[in-house]
């Protein structure tokens, strides 16, 4: 018998400080992750939460892998987590009426008629985009107040990102990347609609529809405007 208080430093999340749920792993540096800690943890920062290595300049999700292996023991070790997490997931979808999403069973492909043998082995690509970039952004500037300041344009308007992002996400990315003062508003729109932070890009766009896509790109217009604060 092992004490499992003695493999928790291995098994426990260090950002929720619960037992991996989707262990997730950094290809940079091999720290281990709850799958949407990390997501979440990207959203605000590129670098690792333990070893603070820098994961990816622009896209750290690209440089994230689950680690099926290791959630399969956390599962055998941790008594009735597997079944727990399951009941929860249940429930998630059912309190707001979605329909529970199915495993994917690949199909085996049949042989050509006349063909015997071992059948080839299909060719994919080397690079898949990780399923959790599920949007494309268009980020259009639409000009300055004069007064802003200087800052830097922004050198990609081209954006994947997740539908669960929030308008604040866009508006600190927006910040980071333009090296914009404090003092300066970000106004964020999307077709004739002053977007709130809390809103996400996946209502968005399912809220205003083909109006705000352009070549399959969600089409945020962005402008800058000094905000005005009197001294007393």
């Amino acid at each position: 018998m092992v004490n499992l208080s003695e493999l928790n430093p291995y098994i426990l999340c260090s950002i929720c400080n619960g037992y991996f749920i989707d262990a997730t792993t950094i290809t940079e540096c091999l720290h281990t992750f709850c799958k949407s800690c990390i997501v979440k943890h990207f959203y605000y920062s590129n670098r690792c939460p333990r070893c603070n290595i820098i994961v990816h300049q622009t896209q750290p999700l690209y440089n994230i892998r689950l680690d099926r292996q290791l959630q399969d023991i956390v599962y055998k070790l941790v008594e009735k987590l597997e079944q727990n997490e399951k009941k929860r997931i249940l429930s998630f979808y059912k309190e707001r009426g979605l329909d529970v999403p199915r495993p994917v069973v690949p199909q085996p492909q049949p042989l050509p008629v006349g063909k015997v043998g071992r059948p080839k082995k299909a060719l994919t690509a080397v690079f898949r985009m990780p399923p959790e970039l599920d949007l494309s952004l268009l980020l259009e500037f639409i000009g300055a107040e004069d007064g802003t300041g200087k800052f830097k344009p922004l050198e990609k308007k081209f954006v994947r990102v997740s539908g669960d992002a929030t308008i604040r996400h866009v508006e600190m990315f927006l910040r980071k990347k333009m090296d914009l003062d404090t003092a300066c508003q970000v106004d964020i729109i999307c077709g004739d609609h002053l977007l709130e932070h809390y809103q996400t890009l996946r209502e968005i766009r399912n809220a205003i529809g083909s109006t705000a896509m352009q070549d399959g790109l969600l089409v945020l217009h962005y402008g800058l405007v000094l905000s005005h604060v009197s001294l007393t």
